[in-house]
């Protein structure tokens, strides 16, 4: 019988989490007259300075507790409005500015709706840590208003007696910033993000930056990936999606600071649910995928970012997987082999979390695989969002186990310690 422990802590959506975004108004001109955005400054600088002041005042009292340095955020963003409209900013004194910065933005609950499948790797500053402790960093796909994804994190640690403190998220949370943001058009290809200086990493989220990114940053599936070379990197998968055409992409980031969002090309990468193993087998960067929406591929490549054909490593056997199956994060490194997550979806569009095993040396070598699913939706873990699912995105070798968060029913996220040789014992 699987030796499993599930923690009590869960995550949830939260309405009250909010951050400050740019809000986006026509800037050209129908060849009538001004544009939305021209007449939007007119209207302000035509105010008289006690009544700026006292809008001014008005959006303060509102907002300005809600969100970190409001008046600097307003104040960037005016300096943004100034030069795509030109204005003469030498002329217009700082209130009509912060006041011009927070007509062009808005406030974003970027979790309202949902918050669900988390990936799990060793945080990069291990100091003072105790004997049997580790931090962690985490990521969840944050559902908000339209239904967009993005990336948010948490910082934590676990032991190996199954404890799990997540650190307190600060009040107030940042969108990493692109800088070179254009807004007459959307950017294409890789883009770079950078953290506010002053915000940590469970207060940051990562928002859609590009046309393929627009409608969601979608499961992210992160790990530590060390080079040849001995240089250490964070790399994550993660579905980009425009409302039409998914693509995978790569979240690659060594400072935890700068992240470089960029596109994966080839044939396997046209899919969703590709997973890096985190150092390279036989010369080759290796990656699992589901490229036909049924079965788990294998994938290798000369490059972090071009990826053909695969071949078949796994398909549908046991009843709990019938319907499909795909990899539910990075290879993990055991004695035994790669250690891999699977998640199957049986009937009744129910989804379980399993394991299968791979030769170390030869990936394309299926040693064996779970008859049984480790984790699957039930009692209260029915119900929600979108019910009867189970799910995560990466889980974290401690010493003899497996910490895995997982996303239940689209809703929350939840927390389980499971030893490895268990896992071991129960496939066949």
């Amino acid at each position: 019988m699987l030796d499993l422990f599930t923690h009590e802590l869960r995550l949830r959506a939260d309405p009250s989490r909010v951050v400050v975004r740019p809000f986006h108004i026509a800037w050209a001109s129908n060849g009538s007259g001004p544009s939305r955005s021209e007449r939007l400054v007119a209207n302000v600088l035509q105010m008289s300075p006690t009544e700026a002041r006292h809008q001014l005042e008005v959006v303060l009292k509102d907002f300005e507790a809600r969100h970190w340095q409001t008046r600097r955020v307003f104040m960037t963003r005016y300096d943004e409005i100034e030069g795509l409209l030109k204005l003469d900013g030498a002329q217009i004194g700082d209130e009509k500015r912060q006041l011009i910065g927070a007509y062009f933005c808005h406030e974003y609950s970027y979790a309202a709706a949902a918050l669900m499948n988390p990936s799990a790797v060793p945080h990069y500053d291990q100091s003072g840590m105790p004997r049997g402790s580790l931090r962690i960093l985490m990521s969840l796909r944050a559902v908000g208003e339209g239904h967009i994804s993005s990336v948010a994190f948490r910082e934590g640690i676990i032991t190996d007696r199954n404890e799990l403190t997540l650190a307190p998220e600060p009040p107030f949370a940042t969108a990493a910033d692109a800088r070179e943001e254009d807004e007459d058009q959307m950017p294409e290809g890789p883009v770079t993000v950078f953290r506010h200086r002053d915000s940590t990493l469970s207060g940051t989220v990562i928002f859609p930056i590009t046309k393929a990114q627009s409608n969601g940053l979608e499961d992210l599936r992160i790990c530590h990936f060390r080079h040849d070379d001995g240089t250490d990197e964070w790399i994550g998968t993660y579905t980009a999606y425009n409302g039409s055409v998914i693509q995978s992409e790569l979240m690659r980031t060594k400072d935890w600071r700068s992240f470089d969002l960029v596109p994966m090309s080839g044939s396997a990468a046209r899919n969703k649910g590709m997973a890096l193993f985190p150092r390279k087998v036989g010369g080759k960067y290796m990656m699992l995928g589901r490229q036909d929406g049924e079965n788990i591929f294998l994938h290798t490549s000369d490059t972090l970012t071009n990826w053909e054909g695969g071949e078949m490593l796994m398909k549908p056997e046991y009843p709990w997987e019938l319907v499909q199956m795909g990899n539910c994060g990075p290879p993990i490194e055991v004695d035994q082999g790669w250690l891999v997550l699977t998640h199957g979806v049986g009937a009744m569009r129910k989804y379980s979390i399993g394991a299968a095993l791979l030769d170390k040396d030869d990936p394309s070598k299926v040693i064996a695989r779970s008859k049984e699913p480790l984790l699957a939706a039930a009692d209260q873990d029915r119900e929600g969002y979108v019910p009867n699912v189970v799910y995560t995105c990466g889980a974290i070798r401690h010493r003899n186990k497996l910490f895995i968060p997982y996303g239940v029913a689209d809703s929350s996220v939840a927390f389980a310690f499971v030893p490895i040789q268990s896992i071991l014992d129960q496939m066949g």
